[in-house]
């Protein structure tokens, strides 16, 4: 896939047998072409091959890399940083890419907003990505949208591996390893340090190495079909941005502590306003005020001041100078007319699977069988489940199945439901079986 010399990997133990469907957790790594004995245990990478590049922020810098890249050939290596956990938005904060007879490039979106010239002369490439739906979003917010890619991440899982993270599959297919200890840094920070941008480069050093391992394997167990459709769906729908809830607040971690409408009522009035505070700020709302704060100001209710900041998480200096804002949160909760506090939200599909028994024991009954049926082939094939079809999928085909249970019929549904073809290809029949639900016993 591409003319650029590989690093030294680790040869391959002998095989034992050539087993399509081996899980490879439990057998040696396959070796790739013209591989290179090293000593025992994975080789530290501690630097790119060219060195650490200072990321392009200028427009000069960013025509530089334009054209560096556009002499490039073979497949595009891409990764970006955000800082999630300390800002609001989930943009990126440095772009990252490697392309052979190009080399390895940063670049800074804070000055350079717009990269379309960059897309336009590596749009046709093949992208390479490790979790491709995590960076699609973002890289679209500058203007990088793949005509084509192949996710590490995605290829591992289909390929069998456990450990699917970009170190571990480092690590078990190439024999490098790679330091994360930056993964969870604040990329919003400026300027940064030369170790981070060290770490960032190292992101893509290997992942045309490991794309071309993984694609061998994939061959290898017969699945590189598979891998090719979910990636074409990672190109379809990967950038769009994550769906909004209707109402986010009910996801505050400790709000199942909380009993009644109104203690409910305050959740979501200080949720609101911290998101508020936390969208103007560009900050993580967890760093403007906890969840564990906002449960605890929903349980107490406290009405003044020195009451608010007793309570765990209003203690820190910037929570303290917002406390009029709780308060005026709280007070807007408890002036609210009983019919305007939360009610239980409409469930848009089936119910939870634990409430299933209770409320239809056929459906139930049906959903059991098909989630045997799922892990049964998953197991055979070496997936996990959640590869081989998505649960909520199964759940809603459990609950309202179609009229007349044909394989042609749950085929339809599937594909409705966004199944793609080897997916269905693999569950039918056992699927359309598991669906039929079985006569009534006679009395």
């Amino acid at each position: 896939m591409t003319d650029e010399p590989p690093l030294r990997r680790r040869p391959a133990e002998s095989r034992t047998g050539n087993d399509a469907h081996h899980p490879p957790s439990a057998r040696p790594e396959p070796e790739a072409a013209g591989t290179e004995p090293t000593a025992d245990g994975p080789v530290p990478l501690t630097a790119p091959r060219e060195g650490t590049p200072q990321p392009a922020a200028t427009p000069d810098e960013l025509a530089d890399v334009v054209a560096r890249f556009a002499a490039g050939t073979g497949p595009v290596a891409l990764d970006a940083e955000r800082a999630s956990g300390y800002r609001y938005s989930q943009r990126a904060y440095l772009v990252q890419l490697r392309r052979a007879g190009s080399g390895t490039a940063l670049i800074d979106p804070l000055p350079l907003p717009d990269l379309s010239a960059l897309d336009t002369v590596i749009g046709e490439a093949e992208w390479v990505l490790h979790a491709a739906s995590q960076d699609l979003p973002c890289l679209a917010e500058v203007g990088l949208r793949p005509r084509r890619l192949f996710d590490t991440e995605l290829a591992a899982r289909l390929a069998g591996f456990e450990r699917v993270g970009l170190a571990a599959l480092t690590e078990q297919l190439l024999g490098f390893s790679l330091e994360k200890h930056h993964s969870a840094a604040d990329w919003s920070s400026r300027p940064l340090p030369e170790s981070w941008l060290t770490y960032a480069a190292l992101d893509v050093e290997m992942l045309v190495d490991l794309r071309d391992a993984l694609d061998e394997e994939l061959t290898r167990q017969g699945k590189s079909a598979w891998a090719a459709e979910e990636f074409a769906a990672l190109v379809r729908t990967g950038a769009r941005p994550p769906r909004v809830r209707a109402e986010p607040w009910r996801r505050t971690s400790g709000i199942h502590r909380l009993r009644g409408a109104r203690a409910q009522a305050r959740v979501r009035a200080l949720w609101y306003a911290r998101d508020q505070i936390a969208a103007r700020r560009d900050a993580a709302p967890g760093r403007v005020l906890p969840d564990s704060a906002i449960v605890a100001a929903a349980e107490l209710d406290p009405k003044d001041e020195k009451t608010l900041l007793t309570l765990p998480g209003f203690g820190g200096r910037s929570v303290r100078r917002l406390a009029r804002t709780w308060l005026a949160a709280l007070d807007d909760a408890r002036q609210l007319p009983d019919d305007a506090l939360p009610v239980a939200p409409t469930v848009e599909g089936p119910p939870p699977p634990h409430r299933w028994a209770e409320r239809d024991p056929v459906a139930a009954a049906r959903l059991a069988r098909c989630r045997e049926v799922v892990v049964r082939i998953a197991g055979a094939h070496h997936l996990p489940p959640e590869n081989l079809i998505a649960p909520d999928s199964v759940r809603r085909l459990a609950w309202v199945p179609p009229e007349e249970v044909t394989e042609a019929a749950v085929a339809e549904t599937l594909r409705g439901l966004n199944a793609r073809e080897w997916q269905i290809s693999l569950l039918l029949p056992a699927l359309a079986e598991a669906l039929t639900d079985p006569p009534p016993a006679a009395a």
